[in-house]
């Protein structure tokens, strides 16, 4: 067993970050926060408690849904839905919003349709107010904004019909293994931007011309605190075994990156767990 300096326990939350010259990673447990970039290249240990509150009502759970909830808040909230993850299918007009109105203050707002660099180029969406932690939290070393929509049910709409056109998913293992290729993400713009013209117009005669805004930006950039990337990928889970502990090989997107395997943090919110490095 190492010996270690520092020794904090909470709950998880999901890894909080920050753009700088090499992201700025902190890991959240209770009240308290870890700076994980010092301990890049260190030997790092968590270990799980067995205990598990809920992210959203806070009870103790036996088991984890969707990153954190226990099963009464994954089947009762909004957040949970399908549509969330298929905004698509938002069904808030047909007056079956689990919770109509955190879905006005949630879906109602400013959403961003962008391309990234994460694996290759792929499409996503996220509220406004979310970038640029969206794109470091998928490990995107380049990302777009191209259009800014007004909800997220029209921002689904699009996403649906560039999907058949670019990646909407990541290759996780991929992601942790290496620097993608470099991507032209604005010659990827204009080609986006002919693929779903017949949909933008579509919903802009439906919606408003303002409901869809076309966005002539630059590429943001970033760059991971990876000293070592895995050859292959061993991934840890709390659920089957307790203790994690190895050298801190780097951080990217919600992954905390060791030489003895990877650990999706996000994916164990809730949980309580004792940090030592």
């Amino acid at each position: 067993m190492s010996s270690f300096e520092t020794s904090v326990t909470g709950h998880l939350r999901k890894l909080v970050s920050q753009p700088a010259a090499q992201v700025d990673y902190w890991l959240p447990l209770g009240d308290e926060r870890v700076y994980l970039n010092d301990y890049l290249g260190k030997p790092i240990s968590l270990t799980f408690s067995g205990d598990i509150n809920c992210i959203a009502c806070g009870r103790r759970t036996n088991k984890s849904f969707a990153q954190g909830h226990c099963y009464p808040c994954f089947t009762g909230k909004a957040a949970c839905d399908m549509c969330i993850l298929k905004p698509e299918l938002c069904h808030y007009d047909a007056g079956t919003c689990r919770e109509p109105q955190w879905g006005e203050n949630f879906c109602f707002q400013p959403h961003i349709i962008y391309l990234a660099n994460t694996t290759g180029a792929k499409i996503g969406i996220t509220r406004k107010t979310q970038l640029p932690t969206r794109w470091i939290d998928q490990g995107a070393v380049a990302a777009l904004p191209i259009f800014e929509v007004s909800t997220r049910h029209i921002s689904g709409q699009i996403e649906v019909v560039l999907a058949e056109f670019i990646a909407d998913k990541s290759r996780w293992q991929q992601l942790l293994k290496a620097v993608p290729e470099p991507v032209d993400l604005l010659a990827l713009r204009d080609q986006a931007m002919e693929w779903s013209a017949s949909a933008v117009a579509e919903i802009r005669a439906r919606e408003g011309d303002d409901s869809v805004i076309e966005l002539s930006v630059q590429p943001a950039q970033f760059e991971f605190p990876v000293v070592e990337y895995p050859v292959k990928i061993k991934s840890f889970n709390f659920d089957k075994v307790p203790g994690v502990e190895g050298k801190l090989q780097g951080i990217k997107g919600q992954y905390l990156l060791l030489d003895t395997g990877v650990i999706n943090i996000r994916k164990f919110g809730g949980y309580r767990v004792q940090f030592d490095g």
